[in-house]
């Protein structure tokens, strides 16, 4: 019997949600993510849970078995400040970036609240990896309508391959895709304060192209200005 082979897949690092006191691990991203993979085609979903940081590294390398052509790692948890599930996201960052040359990780998907503030901390950690981009939330948000953009972000940035990162336009492109649906004026959480917070103050957005002396920058305001025209 012949086993199916894709070629690319998500990675997906998802810790306990809780997002009420009867939701035994209930939530999760899976059945969502599962659905971006049918639909895009030629892409697996390989997904873990995670608890401290050494869980996520044991689960990152287990999720990295077989030989794929590019990977995304989509780490799904609760954020605040600079940790993600109470752990550094510097530390979080730093652990996919070593796996990311010896397993064609192309980018990281950072669905958890406040930590996309925190864009230097995502330049610093893709840079002289082979990450090329990374993506996160600067505000608090809504758990399904994070959920929704994601998954679009997902469909949007797997379908780009090893030479689209020579120049920013087919990553930005991607970006600009995934988001072009959704309106950046609609309120998709709040902050600190508890005021509202639309989708395009929401986001940030850092690229690393290929190529010697490239340098991961924030791209954020060059992915809204094209939304815009």
């Amino acid at each position: 019997m012949s086993l199916r082979h894709a070629s690319r897949a998500i990675l997906v690092l998802e810790s306990p949600w809780e997002l009420d006191d009867r939701d035994a691990n209930r939530s999760s991203v899976i059945p969502f993510v599962e659905g971006v993979a049918k639909l895009t085609g030629d892409t697996d979903v390989h997904y873990a849970n995670f608890y401290d940081k050494k869980s996520f590294e044991m689960a990152l390398e287990c999720l990295c078995k077989g030989d794929l052509d590019s990977r995304i790692v989509y780490i799904a948890a609760h954020g605040f400040g600079k940790e993600i599930a109470g752990i550094p996201m510097l530390d979080l960052l730093l652990i996919v970036a070593r796996y990311s040359k010896r397993y064609r990780i192309d980018g990281v998907l950072l669905g958890s609240c406040f930590v996309g503030k925190n864009s230097t901390t995502m330049e610093a950690c893709i840079e002289e990896s082979r990450l090329r981009w990374c993506v996160g939330y600067t505000e608090a948000t809504n758990w399904l309508d994070g959920t929704l953009v994601d998954c679009k972000l997902l469909a949007e940035l797997s379908e780009l391959e090893y030479d689209d990162f020579l120049e920013r336009d087919a990553a930005v492109d991607a970006m600009v895709n995934a988001l072009h649906l959704f309106d950046p004026n609609a309120v998709i959480g709040f902050d600190n304060d508890e005021n509202g917070v639309v989708l395009r103050d929401a986001m940030s957005f850092v690229l690393q192209l290929r190529g010697q002396g490239q340098r991961a920058r924030n791209i954020t305001d060059v992915v809204w200005e094209q939304i815009d025209e």
